[in-house]
């Protein structure tokens, strides 16, 4: 392999690294009602919403009743309503 190879290769190879670490800082969201949605936006807690934020890899177990409930933008849900931040 030249020279030239390499480097392409170790260019193409470190954006890729570069692009999967950037997109590892999304997170799920979960709230008291069960419902759970990915987030990348800090969310500001009005008073007594009680959110829980894990870490995106998280998995809830079989005794947990939580649901998926993917939202574009940015928000909350809060007894089954989208909130807009």
């Amino acid at each position: 392999m030249s020279l030239i190879h390499k480097s392409v290769a170790v260019t193409i190879i470190g954006a890729s690294a570069l692009a999967f670490a950037g997109g590892a800082s999304a997170r799920i969201i979960c709230n008291a009602d069960g419902d759970c949605w990915h987030s990348h936006d800090t969310i500001v807690l009005a008073p007594g919403l009680h959110l829980t934020e894990h870490p995106d890899n998280w998995r809830w177990g079989s005794d947990h009743h939580y649901r998926w409930r993917e939202h574009s933008g940015h928000g909350y849900w809060d007894h089954g309503a989208w909130r807009k931040m």
